[in-house]
């Protein structure tokens, strides 16, 4: 059975005088994925996510949420979405519980499902605690369990893991797993650190100036960039001459480094025997897969440039 939309935009759009903020996006969120919305910072993703929240509205440019059309049935989608935005509002002065107590009260829940959450979100024995006294990581936390209160069956978390210490980061992660595989939960997490959304993420929209430049599985993306092999060695200029003229395309060299253009021809092993026979000593040889992060960064140089 083929996965159905969650979020499915069409050229959504929106400007601020001059900037174009988000420029003709067209998102395809998968039901049941942690879609990973990447881009560096002033790409555009917390002014995306405004836009899905109907918090501000679109120039242009549609949005349909659980093939609900925005603003037309805005009640009915934002029922069974949860989010944060940015920095999550909380009450210093009152404790965890209280916190949540507020937004329960507001949505009609049972007192029964502050437990629930503040279970999921491992906060049960601090929520007693006032809110003050919270590290980072664990306002974090409650803000989530905050964006579970109503059962959501679409979580959308802007920077969830901004500012947190590595342990921090790794409960923040295995939550968001735990949310997507264990209940079902559709996750769209927009994040500018790559290789926490590459541990996470099923699928990825990479965003840059406001365009979506790339979207897809992280198969699809590891797809469309190709592997290179890896040349280490002191005498980069010599070599690179010397591969040129032997027909290997050489794609970039360093001080230290080659990198060449990498298909299922290029054998390693002949290349090491050429470099070796003329004297070319070689510390290293490898063929190499671009990390999420080399491809993204690749992907949004050529973007700007």
């Amino acid at each position: 059975m083929m996965l159905t939309n969650v979020i499915q935009t069409s050229n959504l759009t929106r400007q601020f005088r001059k900037v174009m903020a988000v420029d003709h996006i067209t998102l395809q969120v998968p039901q049941g994925s942690i879609y990973g919305f990447l881009g560096p910072n002033g790409a555009g993703k917390t002014t995306t996510i405004r836009l899905l929240l109907r918090l501000i509205r679109p120039d242009e440019g549609t949005v349909r949420i659980f093939g609900l059309s925005l603003p037309q049935q805005q009640q009915a989608i934002l029922r069974k979405v949860g989010a944060f935005v940015e920095l999550p509002s909380l009450y210093p002065h009152l404790t965890g519980y209280e916190n949540l107590d507020i937004t329960r009260r507001l949505i009609g829940a049972n007192t029964q499902k502050i437990k629930d959450v503040l279970k999921i979100v491992n906060l049960e024995k601090d929520s007693k605690r006032l809110v003050r006294g919270y590290s980072l990581g664990m306002r974090q936390r409650l803000a989530l369990a905050l964006a579970l209160l109503g059962d959501p069956e679409l979580l959308i978390l802007d920077e969830p893991t901004n500012g947190l210490d590595p342990a921090g980061i790794q409960e923040i992660r295995a939550l968001i797993k735990h949310l997507a595989q264990e209940r079902g939960i559709t996750v769209f997490i927009s994040s500018h650190l790559l290789n926490e959304v590459e541990q996470v993420a099923t699928h990825v929209g990479i965003v840059s100036k406001g365009k979506l430049i790339f979207q897809g599985t992280l198969n699809q993306l590891q797809a469309e960039s190709e592997a290179y092999i890896q040349i280490k060695t002191n005498q980069t200029e010599v070599a690179s001459q010397l591969l040129t003229s032997n027909g290997f395309i050489v794609r970039q060299h360093s001080e230290n480094e080659i990198h060449l253009v990498s298909n299922s021809q290029v054998n390693p092993s002949i290349i090491t025997k050429l470099l070796v026979e003329n004297q070319i000593e070689v510390s290293q040889i490898s063929r190499v897969n671009p990390s999420l992060e080399e491809i993204f960064m690749r992907l949004t140089s050529e973007k700007e440039n």
